[in-house]
């Protein structure tokens, strides 16, 4: 499934923590997930004031939403990562989370990381967006 995903670092670039400068899918088709948030399916917010609460229920939901396409997280070639914060050890306490989670394989395509001012519902403080390229 993944052979027609190819990850790379080119040397002329910094390391990174994890995830790849460049992600290539030779062919086949994407699923664009919409930002996954920390809501239960009752449309509840999860874990308010709790990052890390909300994390895993962002991590819940996108499993789910990749499923429902037949994808893994290994699947996932980009990935946008928004935090609520300007402090970049709570950006770090996220992003560490993610990797210690069964989602972890998403993040190793191209990632990003962002701290920002808002998202869109109330108390909301962590949404992850995902790309995933699929198999046929």
């Amino acid at each position: 499934m993944s052979d027609h995903i190819t990850r790379l670092n080119p040397g002329t670039l910094h390391r990174t923590p994890g995830y790849h400068h460049v992600t290539v899918v030779e062919a086949g088709r994407t699923a664009h997930l919409a930002g996954q948030c920390p809501l239960d399916t009752a449309g509840d917010l999860v874990g308010p004031g709790d990052v890390l609460a909300q994390t895993d229920q962002v991590v819940a939901n996108a499993l789910a939403a990749l499923a429902a396409v037949d994808a893994g997280p290994e699947q996932v070639v980009r990935s946008v990562v928004y935090v609520v914060t300007d402090d970049r050890a709570a950006l770090g306490a996220v992003w560490a989370r993610l990797l210690a989670s069964p989602l972890a394989p998403a993040l190793t395509g191209a990632s990003t990381l962002l701290g920002v001012a808002q998202l869109g519902f109330a108390g909301q403080l962590v949404e992850v967006d995902l790309t995933a390229a699929l198999s046929g």
